[in-house]
């Protein structure tokens, strides 16, 4: 049985990547630096649902806290608990409950975008930017970068303003989990040069999807990476050569988005 969010969960692509940064300005540099910091760099759990964290102090504001349970909905934010899976879970209870809040109580994908925030994203109401969410690292980054413009967040991207950043994107709190100094960080390390390679990104991404582990899903070809596109070839009898080629990615992409 499909679950729900399940969409086309496609990777980013160079145009994806090219158009979200060029509509605000900025380098691909700048804005892989603030997906790194949110979702390790990639928006899709392995389930390719698109990655969530449900804020229960959005939901206790949007009902009025008609709803209020300690777990759900509380003034208070926090009481998370382990992510991925989990996290939809919570959604669901929340969906029975007020499915509007509830998908507006929720961060999505690549930049963890609150789904309160869909028309600064771009969309005409949360139903949309979900599907949007669901679709594609494409759609996902999109609406990052429309939400960066219309909250006039861009500029402290462009000039490296990295507290005054995190202060607008992550909240008043940002020092307490060191944000601007892993902005910092994440940028030199990407300005050095070790940005994700697209492709080697899709393939660990696909394989995730397919069920074989290639570790981190950073755009860097290591062991793990190469064992498990050695695995999949195996499996679909191809060439065994731990290299990532059209031939695999074509296999990939019917194996994994079927």
């Amino acid at each position: 049985m499909a679950l729900d969010f399940v969409g086309r969960s496609l990777a980013l692509s160079a145009d994806g990547l090219a158009a979200g940064a060029a509509s605000i300005t900025v380098q691909p540099v700048e804005m892989w630096t603030v997906m790194a910091v949110e979702t390790a760099g990639w928006g899709f759990l392995p389930d390719r649902r698109p990655k969530i964290l449900f804020e229960r102090h959005i939901f206790h504001r949007l009902t009025g806290g008609r709803f209020d349970d300690g777990d759900i909905s509380d003034p208070e934010r926090g009481g998370y608990g382990a992510e991925g899976a989990h996290q939809y879970d919570r959604l669901a209870r929340a969906i029975a409950l007020d499915r509007g809040a509830a998908l507006q109580s929720a961060s999505w994908g690549l930049g963890q975008t609150m789904g309160f925030n869909f028309a600064l994203a771009g969309f005409g109401d949360v139903e949309a930017m979900v599907a949007a969410m669901s679709a594609s690292e494409d759609d996902q980054f999109a609406g990052v970068a429309a939400f960066l413009k219309n909250s006039k967040l861009d500029g402290h991207l462009r000039t490296h303003d990295w507290a005054g950043f995190a202060r607008g994107y992550n909240g008043p709190s940002y020092k307490e989990n060191g944000y601007d100094t892993n902005l910092e960080q994440y940028f030199e390390k990407y300005s050095a040069g070790s940005t994700p390679d697209l492709t080697v990104r899709t393939t660990q991404l696909y394989l995730t999807y397919a069920g074989i582990d290639p570790g981190k899903v950073d755009g860097l070809m290591g062991k793990q990476t190469r064992a498990a596109i050695s695995r999949f070839q195996t499996q679909q009898g191809l060439p065994v050569t731990g290299e990532t080629d059209d031939a695999l990615l074509e296999a990939l992409t019917q194996v994994a988005l079927a």
